[in-house]
Formats: C-alpha cells, sequence, structure tokens
C-alpha cells in the first residue's frame, strides 16, 4: 500500500492510494480539486493516470475538492463515492455518474481497499474524512475539520500513516489582510485547524504504529512548512524533518507501507 499527493491546499486537493495483492492493483483518488487537465498531468506525475482509477472519493463540496470530480467520473465511467448531503451540494444525484453514497461510520470495499469514512465538524453540508486499510496497514486522512472530537481520535488511533491538516498559524492568521469574518471562519469550530489544535489531535493519538506523518492543507498566506513541522516533531518527539509537508504545487512523492 502507498500514496502520494497531487497537492494540497487552498487552490486544490487530491490524494492517490494505492493497494497491490498479487496481480491486481487498486488506485483511488480522495478528492479532485483540479481542472481535469490538471488532475491528469499531476497523475501522470506520479506515473498513473485517470484511466486506471478505481474510485474517486469526495470529503465534500468545497471546490478546492470536488474540482473537476463529475466531469471525470463521467468521462471515464469512474464510480464517484460521497455522503448523500454532498451529492446534493454538487448536484452528482440528478448527474450522468455512477454515485455511490456513503454513511459515516460504515466501511465499504473497493478492490484491495477497506474505506472507512467518518464524520467530522466543518462548514459543509454532510462533511466526511476517510481511514483506507488494505487489511495489513492503514492510512487515516484529517484534513478539513475545525476542532477535535472524541470520534475523530478513536477513528484516527493506531494508524501506520497520517495526513494531518495544519493549516494555519493562529498569530499569522490574526494578523493577515483577511477580512475579519473569513478570520472568524477559518478559526472557528467548523473551519480549518491550526498547527496547535493539529499537534493536540496527533498528542491523542496512539501513535505506536505510525510511519509517515503529514502536514497537509497548508495556507499559503497564514502558515509555513517550519511552523507546522515543528509543531508536529514537537508531539512525536522527533526531528521537524522527519515531518512530510503536502505542497500546493507538488503534492508530496510515493509514501510506502
Amino acid at each position: 500500500m502507498r500514496f502520494a499527493s497531487l497537492g494540497s491546499g487552498s487552490e486544490g486537493n487530491a490524494l492517490l492510494v494505492e493497494a497491490q495483492s498479487g496481480a491486481t492493483t487498486t488506485r483511488v483518488l480522495l478528492d479532485c480539486g483540479f481542472s481535469a487537465k490538471e488532475v491528469e498531468r499531476r497523475l501522470t506525475r506520479l506515473g498513473a493516470g485517470v484511466e486506471g482509477l478505481d474510485a474517486i472519493l469526495i470529503t465534500h463540496e468545497h471546490s478546492d475538492h470536488i474540482g473537476s470530480a463529475l466531469t471525470l467520473a463521467r468521462k471515464w465511467s469512474i464510480p464517484l463515492y460521497m455522503s448523500w448531503g454532498t451529492a446534493r451540494a454538487v448536484g452528482a444525484d440528478e448527474a450522468d455518474v455512477d454515485l455511490q453514497v456513503l454513511w459515516g461510520d460504515e466501511a465499504v470495499a473497493i478492490g484491495d481497499l477497506s474505506i472507512l469514512p467518518y464524520t467530522v465538524p466543518h462548514d459543509a453540508r454532510e462533511p466526511l474524512q476517510y481511514v483506507l486499510s488494505n487489511g495489513a496497514s492503514r492510512l487515516g486522512v484529517l484534513t478539513d475539520v475545525g476542532t477535535s472530537t472524541p470520534h475523530i481520535s478513536a477513528v484516527l488511533s493506531g494508524c501506520d500513516a497520517l495526513v494531518l491538516e495544519c493549516n494555519h498559524d493562529v498569530r499569522m492568521l490574526a494578523g493577515s489582510r483577511y477580512p475579519q469574518s473569513l478570520k472568524a471562519r477559518i478559526g472557528g469550530n467548523h473551519g480549518h485547524l491550526n498547527n496547535e489544535a493539529a499537534a493536540e489531535i496527533l498528542a491523542s493519538l496512539d501513535r505506536s504504529r505510525l510511519r509517515h506523518l503529514v502536514a497537509a492543507h497548508l495556507s499559503q498566506q497564514n502558515n509555513s512548512p517550519e511552523l507546522a513541522r515543528a509543531a508536529m516533531a514537537g508531539v512525536l518527539g522527533a526531528a521537524p524533518t522527519d515531518v512530510v509537508v503536502a505542497s500546493q504545487d507538488e503534492g508530496f512523492a510515493w509514501l510506502s507501507l
């Protein structure tokens, strides 16, 4: 099992997850927040292609996550997985796509992968985040969430890899040129995680199996890779360089489990 990012941030998000078992390979794209042309270009950079996708999973309806998902799903006949609320928000329930509705805490199988969606607080219709497993290893993903919950900590405990939102630094956001209303939305309980809140979530988890930690969805205006790495490394007792940062332009290269 391995995973890589096509890009992560407010301008677009997509995570490619692959599992191999014998002669079979399963590939799913978690979020599709770029244009169709850009998704294809970034997949090629990772040695993959849209035609090889077995599914597209969507967390919620915001444009930096839904992007060209409906277009690609329709063009390439790719099953599209999301909550019913998200489907209604983007019109997937009336589109000519293979829509598969997900419910929180009800796992589904896609090829060699088990997909567990779980609910989170975010300012969207019915947002979901995901844990993906090949039966031996677990990858937990948590982006676009305003605050932690006991359920989040329970679901993400014991993962072998974790992609964790580190959206902003509190002081940088407070001093930014953003309107006060936007600052309140980002920093609110249904907005995005700051570095300290992400570190608190990480500290609450069973990290005994954790091999890879990725800081994701960093604000280009209100955070820096150095600050995010320092917050995460402080919890792990590791060097900041041990924390991978998902960038907007490049994402990150394949990480194996």
